[in-house]
Protein backbone atom coordinates (compact mmCIF):
# COMPACT_ATOMS: atom_id res chain seq x y z
CA UNK A 1 0.00 0.00 0.00
CA UNK A 2 1.35 3.70 -0.75
CA UNK A 3 2.07 6.11 1.78
CA UNK A 4 -0.53 8.02 -0.39
CA UNK A 5 -3.40 5.68 0.52
CA UNK A 6 -3.07 6.71 4.55
CA UNK A 7 -4.96 9.38 5.74
CA UNK A 8 -3.45 12.81 6.66
CA UNK A 9 -3.95 11.97 10.56
CA UNK A 10 -2.16 9.07 9.88
CA UNK A 11 0.70 10.45 7.96
CA UNK A 12 1.24 13.56 10.11
CA UNK A 13 1.43 10.67 13.24
CA UNK A 14 4.04 8.46 11.43
CA UNK A 15 6.31 11.86 10.71
CA UNK A 16 5.37 13.29 14.42
CA UNK A 17 7.17 9.63 15.49
CA UNK A 18 9.80 9.95 13.17
CA UNK A 19 8.45 6.50 11.55
CA UNK A 20 8.23 8.27 7.93
CA UNK A 21 10.14 10.89 6.33
CA UNK A 22 8.21 13.50 4.40
CA UNK A 23 10.98 13.04 1.75
CA UNK A 24 9.36 9.42 1.53
CA UNK A 25 5.57 10.75 1.39
CA UNK A 26 6.73 13.34 -1.08
CA UNK A 27 7.64 10.54 -3.12
CA UNK A 28 5.03 8.74 -2.66
CA UNK A 29 2.76 11.49 -4.03
CA UNK A 30 5.62 12.32 -7.04
CA UNK A 31 4.56 8.63 -8.15
CA UNK A 32 1.01 8.78 -7.73
CA UNK A 33 0.48 12.28 -9.50
CA UNK A 34 2.68 10.69 -12.27
CA UNK A 35 0.19 7.86 -12.74
CA UNK A 36 -3.04 9.29 -11.98
CA UNK A 37 -3.23 12.92 -12.19
CA UNK A 38 -2.80 12.66 -16.42
CA UNK A 39 -6.45 11.00 -16.48
CA UNK A 40 -8.20 13.17 -13.89
CA UNK A 41 -6.60 16.86 -14.18
CA UNK A 42 -7.04 17.35 -10.72
CA UNK A 43 -3.66 19.09 -9.63
CA UNK A 44 -2.53 21.84 -12.56
CA UNK A 45 0.31 23.82 -11.90
CA UNK A 46 2.08 21.54 -10.30
CA UNK A 47 6.31 22.50 -9.17
CA UNK A 48 9.28 21.40 -10.80
CA UNK A 49 9.37 17.46 -8.59
CA UNK A 50 13.21 17.93 -7.45
CA UNK A 51 12.52 21.05 -5.87
CA UNK A 52 9.96 19.19 -3.93
CA UNK A 53 12.12 16.52 -3.20
CA UNK A 54 14.87 19.15 -1.87
CA UNK A 55 11.78 21.30 0.01
CA UNK A 56 10.98 17.89 1.69
CA UNK A 57 14.13 16.38 2.30
CA UNK A 58 14.60 19.85 4.55
CA UNK A 59 12.42 19.10 7.08
CA UNK A 60 13.31 14.97 7.28
CA UNK A 61 15.47 16.53 10.51
CA UNK A 62 13.62 19.45 11.11
CA UNK A 63 11.01 19.63 14.28
CA UNK A 64 7.87 19.24 13.48
CA UNK A 65 6.21 22.74 12.57
CA UNK A 66 2.01 21.25 12.76
CA UNK A 67 -0.20 18.70 12.11
CA UNK A 68 0.84 19.62 8.37
CA UNK A 69 4.46 19.10 8.75
CA UNK A 70 5.96 17.47 5.82
CA UNK A 71 2.51 16.61 4.45
CA UNK A 72 2.22 17.66 0.01
CA UNK A 73 -0.85 19.74 -0.18
CA UNK A 74 -2.02 21.19 -3.33
CA UNK A 75 -4.08 24.63 -2.56
CA UNK A 76 -7.21 25.44 -4.82
CA UNK A 77 -6.90 27.97 -7.90
CA UNK A 78 -9.04 30.75 -6.12
CA UNK A 79 -6.24 31.34 -3.11
CA UNK A 80 -3.01 33.34 -3.95
CA UNK A 81 0.00 31.34 -2.50
CA UNK A 82 3.46 33.22 -2.93
CA UNK A 83 5.60 32.15 -5.63
CA UNK A 84 3.19 29.86 -6.97
CA UNK A 85 0.97 30.52 -10.36
CA UNK A 86 -2.23 31.48 -9.19
CA UNK A 87 -4.83 32.00 -11.99
CA UNK A 88 -8.63 31.65 -10.54
CA UNK A 89 -9.14 29.82 -13.86
CA UNK A 90 -8.95 32.91 -15.87
CA UNK A 91 -6.97 33.71 -19.08
CA UNK A 92 -6.92 36.71 -17.36
CA UNK A 93 -4.56 35.54 -14.83
CA UNK A 94 -2.60 32.94 -16.67
CA UNK A 95 0.17 34.24 -15.86
CA UNK A 96 -0.45 35.38 -12.07
CA UNK A 97 2.72 34.75 -10.30
CA UNK A 98 1.46 36.22 -6.51
CA UNK A 99 3.72 37.64 -4.24
CA UNK A 100 2.08 37.12 -0.94
CA UNK A 101 0.07 34.32 0.52
CA UNK A 102 -3.97 34.69 1.33
CA UNK A 103 -4.57 33.75 4.86
CA UNK A 104 -5.60 30.36 4.08
CA UNK A 105 -2.52 29.59 1.99
CA UNK A 106 -0.29 31.05 4.84
CA UNK A 107 -2.15 29.30 8.04
CA UNK A 108 -1.69 26.22 5.55
CA UNK A 109 2.06 26.65 5.45
CA UNK A 110 2.51 27.51 8.55
CA UNK A 111 1.19 24.45 9.42
CA UNK A 112 3.87 22.52 7.74
CA UNK A 113 2.40 21.95 4.67
CA UNK A 114 3.90 21.35 0.97
CA UNK A 115 2.64 23.26 -1.74
CA UNK A 116 3.09 20.98 -4.17
CA UNK A 117 0.86 22.68 -7.01
CA UNK A 118 -2.95 23.84 -6.81
CA UNK A 119 -6.54 22.23 -7.49
CA UNK A 120 -8.56 22.88 -10.32
CA UNK A 121 -11.64 25.49 -10.26
CA UNK A 122 -14.11 26.78 -12.74
CA UNK A 123 -13.46 30.29 -13.62
CA UNK A 124 -14.11 32.59 -10.43
CA UNK A 125 -15.40 29.53 -8.62
CA UNK A 126 -18.84 30.23 -10.97
CA UNK A 127 -20.51 26.94 -11.29
CA UNK A 128 -20.20 23.23 -9.86
CA UNK A 129 -18.49 21.86 -12.58
CA UNK A 130 -14.43 22.48 -12.78
CA UNK A 131 -13.58 23.19 -16.10
CA UNK A 132 -11.67 26.34 -17.53
CA UNK A 133 -10.01 27.61 -20.83
CA UNK A 134 -6.35 27.71 -18.98
CA UNK A 135 -6.47 23.88 -18.06
CA UNK A 136 -9.39 22.72 -19.15
CA UNK A 137 -11.59 19.99 -16.81
CA UNK A 138 -11.72 18.36 -13.95
CA UNK A 139 -12.90 14.54 -14.34
CA UNK A 140 -13.95 12.54 -12.34
CA UNK A 141 -11.99 9.37 -10.69
CA UNK A 142 -14.79 6.93 -10.02
CA UNK A 143 -15.68 7.66 -14.33
CA UNK A 144 -13.23 10.02 -16.33
CA UNK A 145 -16.21 10.57 -18.35
CA UNK A 146 -18.39 12.51 -15.44
CA UNK A 147 -17.46 15.84 -14.09
CA UNK A 148 -15.76 16.11 -10.64
CA UNK A 149 -18.45 18.81 -9.78
CA UNK A 150 -17.12 22.22 -8.34
CA UNK A 151 -15.66 24.75 -7.25
CA UNK A 152 -13.72 22.65 -5.24
CA UNK A 153 -13.78 20.12 -7.90
CA UNK A 154 -10.19 19.35 -8.49
CA UNK A 155 -9.41 19.40 -4.81
CA UNK A 156 -12.16 16.71 -4.63
CA UNK A 157 -11.07 14.80 -7.45
CA UNK A 158 -7.44 14.66 -6.33
CA UNK A 159 -8.84 13.16 -2.68
CA UNK A 160 -10.48 10.63 -4.33
CA UNK A 161 -7.73 9.49 -6.65
CA UNK A 162 -5.46 9.71 -3.67
CA UNK A 163 -3.13 12.19 -5.45
CA UNK A 164 -3.63 14.32 -1.82
CA UNK A 165 -4.17 13.27 2.07
CA UNK A 166 -6.41 16.30 2.61
CA UNK A 167 -7.83 19.28 0.61
CA UNK A 168 -8.74 23.07 1.31
CA UNK A 169 -11.91 24.20 -0.78
CA UNK A 170 -14.14 27.18 -0.71
CA UNK A 171 -17.78 27.14 -0.78
CA UNK A 172 -20.70 29.72 -2.07
CA UNK A 173 -23.16 27.84 -3.73
CA UNK A 174 -22.27 24.14 -2.54
CA UNK A 175 -19.09 24.59 -3.88
CA UNK A 176 -17.33 22.02 -0.96
CA UNK A 177 -20.44 19.91 -0.92
CA UNK A 178 -21.35 19.46 -4.44
CA UNK A 179 -17.65 17.97 -5.21
CA UNK A 180 -17.88 15.57 -2.16
CA UNK A 181 -20.99 14.01 -3.24
CA UNK A 182 -19.65 13.34 -6.64
CA UNK A 183 -16.30 12.32 -5.72
CA UNK A 184 -17.25 10.20 -2.64
CA UNK A 185 -15.45 12.13 0.08
CA UNK A 186 -16.48 14.71 2.73
CA UNK A 187 -16.61 18.22 2.51
CA UNK A 188 -17.24 20.66 5.22
CA UNK A 189 -18.92 24.31 4.89
CA UNK A 190 -18.54 25.31 8.68
CA UNK A 191 -20.64 28.45 9.60
CA UNK A 192 -19.52 31.52 8.70
CA UNK A 193 -16.50 33.40 10.24
CA UNK A 194 -15.13 30.04 11.67
CA UNK A 195 -13.01 30.37 8.68
CA UNK A 196 -11.98 34.02 7.82
CA UNK A 197 -10.95 35.44 4.70
CA UNK A 198 -9.18 38.22 3.91
CA UNK A 199 -9.24 41.74 4.20
CA UNK A 200 -9.69 42.91 0.60
CA UNK A 201 -12.88 44.41 -1.15
CA UNK A 202 -16.27 44.45 0.97
CA UNK A 203 -16.10 41.41 4.33
CA UNK A 204 -19.11 43.44 5.85
CA UNK A 205 -21.81 42.54 3.12
CA UNK A 206 -20.24 39.51 1.37
CA UNK A 207 -21.46 36.77 4.09
CA UNK A 208 -22.45 33.72 1.76
CA UNK A 209 -18.79 32.08 0.97
CA UNK A 210 -16.66 30.74 3.30
CA UNK A 211 -13.29 28.34 3.15
CA UNK A 212 -13.37 25.05 4.49
CA UNK A 213 -11.96 21.53 4.97
CA UNK A 214 -12.38 17.95 2.80
CA UNK A 215 -10.95 14.59 3.46
CA UNK A 216 -11.39 11.08 2.99
CA UNK A 217 -12.31 10.88 6.44
CA UNK A 218 -14.13 13.32 8.99
CA UNK A 219 -11.37 12.96 11.33
CA UNK A 220 -9.33 14.42 8.96
CA UNK A 221 -11.34 16.81 8.04
CA UNK A 222 -11.73 18.05 11.78
CA UNK A 223 -7.73 18.45 12.10
CA UNK A 224 -7.63 20.53 9.11
CA UNK A 225 -10.68 22.88 10.20
CA UNK A 226 -8.31 23.62 13.26
CA UNK A 227 -5.32 24.77 11.07
CA UNK A 228 -7.34 26.99 8.76
CA UNK A 229 -10.18 28.09 11.49
CA UNK A 230 -10.25 31.35 14.04
CA UNK A 231 -10.64 35.25 13.71
CA UNK A 232 -8.61 37.29 11.45
CA UNK A 233 -8.86 40.74 12.91
CA UNK A 234 -8.95 42.44 10.11
CA UNK A 235 -12.51 41.48 8.81
CA UNK A 236 -15.72 41.49 10.67
CA UNK A 237 -18.17 38.46 11.97
CA UNK A 238 -14.96 36.27 12.94
CA UNK A 239 -15.61 33.07 15.30
CA UNK A 240 -12.74 32.25 17.72
CA UNK A 241 -10.87 28.40 16.72
CA UNK A 242 -11.28 25.79 18.62
CA UNK A 243 -10.64 22.09 18.82
CA UNK A 244 -12.55 19.51 16.87
CA UNK A 245 -10.49 16.27 16.66
CA UNK A 246 -10.89 15.52 20.31
CA UNK A 247 -14.87 16.03 20.12
CA UNK A 248 -15.94 13.50 17.69
CA UNK A 249 -16.97 10.98 20.47
CA UNK A 250 -20.62 11.10 20.81
CA UNK A 251 -23.85 9.08 21.60
CA UNK A 252 -25.73 9.05 18.25
CA UNK A 253 -28.63 6.96 20.26
CA UNK A 254 -31.82 9.75 20.86
CA UNK A 255 -30.16 11.72 18.37
CA UNK A 256 -33.01 14.13 16.81
CA UNK A 257 -32.71 14.31 12.98
CA UNK A 258 -34.76 16.36 10.54
CA UNK A 259 -35.30 15.48 6.74
CA UNK A 260 -35.88 18.27 4.79
CA UNK A 261 -35.41 16.08 1.90
CA UNK A 262 -36.32 17.86 -1.61
CA UNK A 263 -38.12 20.94 0.27
CA UNK A 264 -41.30 19.64 -0.54
CA UNK A 265 -40.71 18.57 -4.12
CA UNK A 266 -39.17 21.68 -5.13
CA UNK A 267 -35.71 21.05 -5.13
CA UNK A 268 -36.04 18.13 -8.55
CA UNK A 269 -33.52 15.34 -8.14
CA UNK A 270 -32.67 12.75 -10.64
CA UNK A 271 -33.77 9.46 -10.07
CA UNK A 272 -32.16 7.59 -7.29
CA UNK A 273 -30.66 10.79 -5.25
CA UNK A 274 -33.31 10.60 -2.77
CA UNK A 275 -33.47 6.76 -2.26
CA UNK A 276 -29.65 6.77 -1.27
CA UNK A 277 -30.48 9.49 0.93
CA UNK A 278 -32.63 7.60 2.70
CA UNK A 279 -30.46 4.67 2.90
CA UNK A 280 -28.02 7.06 4.76
CA UNK A 281 -30.69 8.01 6.93
CA UNK A 282 -30.92 4.82 7.65
CA UNK A 283 -27.33 4.32 9.00
CA UNK A 284 -27.93 7.03 11.54
CA UNK A 285 -31.73 5.33 12.27
CA UNK A 286 -29.43 2.34 12.71
CA UNK A 287 -27.27 4.22 15.48
CA UNK A 288 -29.71 5.10 17.60
CA UNK A 289 -31.28 8.44 15.78
CA UNK A 290 -34.94 9.42 15.47
CA UNK A 291 -35.55 10.41 11.85
CA UNK A 292 -38.81 12.78 11.45
CA UNK A 293 -40.04 14.23 8.06
CA UNK A 294 -39.89 18.39 8.42
CA UNK A 295 -42.16 20.15 6.18
CA UNK A 296 -40.13 23.24 4.18
CA UNK A 297 -40.29 25.92 6.73
CA UNK A 298 -40.28 28.74 4.05
CA UNK A 299 -41.09 28.99 -0.12
CA UNK A 300 -38.41 27.65 -1.90
CA UNK A 301 -38.76 30.20 -4.18
CA UNK A 302 -38.46 32.73 -1.63
CA UNK A 303 -35.29 31.88 -1.10
CA UNK A 304 -34.28 31.39 -4.69
CA UNK A 305 -35.19 34.94 -5.43
CA UNK A 306 -32.97 36.39 -2.78
CA UNK A 307 -30.15 34.10 -3.66
CA UNK A 308 -30.31 35.79 -7.22
CA UNK A 309 -30.29 39.18 -5.79
CA UNK A 310 -27.93 38.72 -2.79
CA UNK A 311 -25.21 36.87 -5.10
CA UNK A 312 -25.69 38.73 -8.50
CA UNK A 313 -25.40 41.90 -6.24
CA UNK A 314 -21.83 41.02 -4.82
CA UNK A 315 -20.53 39.46 -7.94
CA UNK A 316 -21.32 42.67 -9.83
CA UNK A 317 -19.59 44.41 -7.11
CA UNK A 318 -16.59 42.34 -6.54
CA UNK A 319 -15.95 42.09 -10.63
CA UNK A 320 -17.56 45.11 -12.17
CA UNK A 321 -14.09 46.82 -13.02
CA UNK A 322 -13.43 43.48 -15.13
CA UNK A 323 -17.01 44.40 -17.44
CA UNK A 324 -16.06 47.57 -17.78
CA UNK A 325 -13.39 46.94 -19.94
CA UNK A 326 -14.31 45.47 -22.99
CA UNK A 327 -10.79 43.52 -23.39
CA UNK A 328 -11.07 41.99 -20.39
CA UNK A 329 -15.03 41.22 -20.60
CA UNK A 330 -14.25 39.60 -24.04
CA UNK A 331 -12.47 36.87 -21.58
CA UNK A 332 -14.79 36.67 -18.93
CA UNK A 333 -16.76 32.90 -19.60
CA UNK A 334 -20.73 33.73 -20.31
CA UNK A 335 -21.46 32.87 -16.71
CA UNK A 336 -19.46 35.54 -15.31
CA UNK A 337 -21.04 37.23 -17.56
CA UNK A 338 -24.88 36.88 -16.53
CA UNK A 339 -23.94 37.26 -13.01
CA UNK A 340 -22.49 40.93 -13.37
CA UNK A 341 -25.09 42.24 -15.80
CA UNK A 342 -27.95 40.43 -14.09
CA UNK A 343 -26.42 41.65 -10.74
CA UNK A 344 -26.10 45.58 -11.74
CA UNK A 345 -30.21 45.67 -12.11
CA UNK A 346 -30.54 44.82 -8.52
CA UNK A 347 -32.73 47.57 -6.80
CA UNK A 348 -31.82 48.77 -3.32
CA UNK A 349 -35.55 47.90 -2.80
CA UNK A 350 -34.73 43.96 -4.22
CA UNK A 351 -31.48 43.88 -1.82
CA UNK A 352 -33.87 44.79 1.20
CA UNK A 353 -36.35 42.01 0.64
CA UNK A 354 -33.63 39.94 -0.21
CA UNK A 355 -32.35 40.52 3.44
CA UNK A 356 -35.53 39.97 4.68
CA UNK A 357 -36.09 36.72 2.88
CA UNK A 358 -32.95 35.49 4.99
CA UNK A 359 -33.79 37.23 7.92
CA UNK A 360 -36.92 34.99 8.67
CA UNK A 361 -35.49 32.07 6.96
CA UNK A 362 -32.96 32.45 10.08
CA UNK A 363 -35.40 32.58 13.03
CA UNK A 364 -37.48 29.39 11.43
CA UNK A 365 -34.33 27.56 11.19
CA UNK A 366 -33.91 28.33 14.87
CA UNK A 367 -36.70 26.65 15.62
CA UNK A 368 -36.05 23.76 13.95
CA UNK A 369 -32.71 23.38 15.84
CA UNK A 370 -35.20 23.85 19.00
CA UNK A 371 -36.54 20.14 17.64
CA UNK A 372 -34.01 18.91 16.26
CA UNK A 373 -30.57 18.03 16.91
CA UNK A 374 -29.06 18.27 12.95
CA UNK A 375 -31.40 18.52 9.67
CA UNK A 376 -30.35 16.50 6.86
CA UNK A 377 -30.60 17.31 2.95
CA UNK A 378 -29.13 15.80 -0.01
CA UNK A 379 -25.65 16.79 -1.39
CA UNK A 380 -26.41 17.32 -5.00
CA UNK A 381 -29.79 17.16 -6.91
CA UNK A 382 -27.65 15.34 -9.91
CA UNK A 383 -25.42 12.23 -10.24
CA UNK A 384 -22.16 13.28 -11.92
CA UNK A 385 -22.73 14.54 -15.56
CA UNK A 386 -20.73 14.06 -19.02
CA UNK A 387 -17.49 15.90 -18.80
CA UNK A 388 -18.26 17.74 -21.96
CA UNK A 389 -21.46 19.89 -20.79
CA UNK A 390 -21.05 23.36 -19.30
CA UNK A 391 -23.85 22.35 -16.48
CA UNK A 392 -26.89 20.02 -16.75
CA UNK A 393 -29.66 21.83 -18.87
CA UNK A 394 -32.79 19.36 -17.52
CA UNK A 395 -33.67 18.03 -14.55
CA UNK A 396 -36.23 14.74 -15.20
CA UNK A 397 -37.40 16.93 -18.39
CA UNK A 398 -37.75 19.74 -16.33
CA UNK A 399 -35.52 22.82 -17.72
CA UNK A 400 -33.43 25.10 -15.40
CA UNK A 401 -33.75 28.55 -15.95
CA UNK A 402 -30.44 29.72 -14.95
CA UNK A 403 -26.61 27.71 -15.20
CA UNK A 404 -26.61 26.96 -11.52
CA UNK A 405 -30.49 26.25 -11.04
CA UNK A 406 -29.13 22.19 -10.66
CA UNK A 407 -27.72 22.85 -7.29
CA UNK A 408 -30.67 24.91 -5.46
CA UNK A 409 -30.74 22.31 -2.38
CA UNK A 410 -27.58 24.06 -1.28
CA UNK A 411 -28.83 27.48 -0.84
CA UNK A 412 -30.47 27.30 2.26
CA UNK A 413 -27.44 26.59 4.41
CA UNK A 414 -25.33 29.14 2.36
CA UNK A 415 -27.86 31.59 2.28
CA UNK A 416 -27.66 31.73 6.59
CA UNK A 417 -24.23 30.74 6.87
CA UNK A 418 -24.80 27.20 8.91
CA UNK A 419 -22.30 24.65 9.31
CA UNK A 420 -22.62 21.58 6.87
CA UNK A 421 -20.81 18.33 6.12
CA UNK A 422 -21.44 16.95 3.05
CA UNK A 423 -21.29 12.97 3.49
CA UNK A 424 -21.12 9.92 1.16
CA UNK A 425 -24.37 8.02 0.84
CA UNK A 426 -23.20 5.26 -1.77
CA UNK A 427 -23.64 4.82 -5.19
CA UNK A 428 -26.18 4.44 -8.02
CA UNK A 429 -26.96 1.61 -10.48
CA UNK A 430 -24.09 3.27 -13.41
CA UNK A 431 -21.76 3.37 -10.25
CA UNK A 432 -21.55 6.77 -9.83
CA UNK A 433 -21.53 8.27 -6.01
CA UNK A 434 -23.67 11.01 -4.22
CA UNK A 435 -24.15 12.48 -0.41
CA UNK A 436 -26.29 14.28 1.69
CA UNK A 437 -25.55 17.01 3.92
CA UNK A 438 -25.56 17.06 7.82
CA UNK A 439 -26.78 20.36 8.94
CA UNK A 440 -26.65 22.17 12.15
CA UNK A 441 -27.61 25.42 14.25
CA UNK A 442 -24.92 28.20 13.68
CA UNK A 443 -22.21 27.83 15.85
CA UNK A 444 -22.70 24.08 16.44
CA UNK A 445 -19.77 22.64 13.85
CA UNK A 446 -18.52 20.30 16.43
CA UNK A 447 -21.73 18.51 16.80
CA UNK A 448 -21.85 18.39 13.10
CA UNK A 449 -18.47 16.72 12.62
CA UNK A 450 -19.47 14.19 15.80
CA UNK A 451 -22.52 13.28 14.27
CA UNK A 452 -20.45 12.96 10.73
CA UNK A 453 -17.78 10.66 12.26
CA UNK A 454 -20.24 8.15 13.99
CA UNK A 455 -21.69 7.84 10.22
CA UNK A 456 -18.79 7.51 9.18
CA UNK A 457 -17.39 5.14 11.27
CA UNK A 458 -20.41 2.83 10.22
CA UNK A 459 -20.45 3.37 6.70
CA UNK A 460 -16.40 4.03 5.43
CA UNK A 461 -17.70 5.08 1.73
CA UNK A 462 -14.52 6.19 0.88
CA UNK A 463 -12.33 3.58 2.23
CA UNK A 464 -15.09 1.07 0.92
CA UNK A 465 -15.31 1.66 -2.54
CA UNK A 466 -12.27 3.35 -3.96
CA UNK A 467 -12.05 4.93 -7.71
CA UNK A 468 -10.99 2.13 -10.92
CA UNK A 469 -7.11 2.13 -11.37
CA UNK A 470 -6.63 5.17 -14.01
CA UNK A 471 -4.23 5.18 -16.96
CA UNK A 472 -2.13 8.56 -16.59
CA UNK A 473 -2.21 8.74 -20.28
Amino acid sequence: MSLMDLTATELSRLVAARAVKPSEIMAAHLERLAAANGAVNAIVSPRDPDDLMAEARALDDAAPRGWLHGLPLAVKDLVAVRGLRTTYGSPLHRDHVPEADDLLAARLRAAGAIFVGKTNTPEWGHGSHSFNPVFGATRNPYDTTRSAGGSSGGAAAALAARLVPVADGSDMMGSLRNPAAFCNIYGFRPSYGLVPGDAEGDTFLATLATDGPMGRTVEDVARLLEVIAGENPEVPFGRPGATFADRLEIDPSGLRVGWLGDWGGAYRCEPGILDRCAAGLGVLESLGAHIDPVKPPIPAEELWQAWLHLRGFLNAGSKGALWDDPQRRALLKPETQWEIESGRTVTTAQLYAASVVRSRWYAAAAELFRRYDVLVMPAAQVWPFPVEWRWPQTINGHAMDTYHRWMEVVVPVSLIGLPSLAVPCGFGPAGLPTGMQIIGPAGADARVLAVGEQYHRATGWPQKKRPPPVDAT
